[in-house]
């Protein structure tokens, strides 16, 4: 359960090696989290993060293999964690991948790709967990949406789309959870400094994993339904969302 303060003693990440998860995880070790299950595919990224874990003091910490898109096994493999581990307070769902709107829009197979990890995966992955979460009575799922799903813009449409999907997905699902005491975050954050992103010139209200982290951790704290990183993207994208078409077309790449 959280402790008295709010704060998650237990958090399973799915998609354990994000550099937005793992700041997060740093967030909630520092608040006295300590247990700690990452998901996502065998990698020295995923061992760094769990070992980061417990250099900050978790004393649980494992590691799970999870392939987003291999759909048909994620219902039980999170049985299986649930079962292993036991409740949590906090499931994050961080898996995503930006891809390349070039290569992307010109092989549909590619674009595909994109749409199964950034939403179908992860919507059979947030059912299976909702399930778990109304089951225990408690717990928050988190979810890693972003700006970029509020209004898709030609520049990338594949992955806006893919994101604007499990966005208004979990906008549903959270609702559903109303009552049962499990409850759903959506997290919007615009352009995020990290490995994702390398070599991209930066966007106006740019921010860091760190910064993102914080506002998910504020934003568990208060219970909210939506939360954006950096929280002025919230009135930005009110402007943004009802800008003329022939307006949008022409905002630059």
């Amino acid at each position: 359960m959280n402790d008295s303060l709010g704060s998650p003693q237990s958090v399973l990440v799915l998609g354990g090696s994000s550099e937005i998860a793992r700041a997060v995880v740093r967030e909630l070790v520092a608040r006295r989290a300590q247990r700690v299950v990452l998901a996502g595919r065998p990698s020295a990224e995923l061992e760094e993060a769990a070992d980061e874990a417990r250099s900050l003091g978790a004393t649980d910490v494992a590691t799970v293999t999870l392939e987003i898109t291999d759909i048909d096994t994620i219902p039980a493999l999170i049985d299986g964690v649930f079962q292993a581990h036991g409740d949590f307070d906090l499931v994050l769902m961080a898996v995503g991948i930006l891809g390349d709107q070039s290569t992307d829009e010109a092989d549909p197979v590619a674009a595909a790709r994109v749409i199964t990890t950034n939403f179908t995966g992860p919507a059979a992955a947030c059912l299976a967990v909702a399930g778990r979460l109304r089951s225990q009575g408690h717990g928050t799922l988190a979810v890693l949406s972003t700006v970029a799903g509020e209004r898709v813009r030609r520049a990338n449409f594949v992955y806006g789309s893919s994101k604007a999907g499990l966005d208004g997905f979990c906008q549903g699902l959270g609702d559903s959870l109303v009552g049962s005491g499990a409850h759903l975050l959506i997290v919007r954050p615009g352009f995020v400094h990290t490995r994702m992103t390398t070599g991209m010139p930066a966007a106006p209200l740019s921010t860091t994993a760190d910064q993102v982290a914080k506002v998910v951790v504020s934003g568990l704290e208060k219970k909210a339904d939506v939360v954006w990183a950096p929280p002025p993207f919230r009135w930005l994208m009110v402007v943004m969302r009802h800008l003329p078409r022939v307006v949008w077309r022409r905002i630059p790449r």
